[in-house]
């Protein structure tokens, strides 16, 4: 099942699909390795539910959400 990277979970793993042309920060994504076949997991998500961390190749981001609709994922 495929859904956009905002709709992730803390625990879930998801591999990326598709980065859509139109997302917001698509190259700032690919600087970090965010690529098709990227493997992905969510520790943790602010406690307002603005801000999700991300952890790809042993680094970890925090990113708003709003900035992560142009990202495609499925679970693992």
């Amino acid at each position: 099942m495929e859904f956009t990277l905002e709709k992730i979970r803390p625990g879930d793993w998801v591999i990326v699909t598709e980065i859509e042309e139109d997302c917001p920060l698509k190259n700032r994504f690919q600087e970090f390795g965010f690529v098709v076949d990227s493997l992905i997991f969510c520790p943790f998500i602010s406690p307002g539910g603005d801000l999700t961390a991300l952890e790809l190749g042993g680094t970890v981001i925090a990113v708003r959400v709003k900035d992560l609709t142009g990202i495609r994922v499925r679970r693992c």
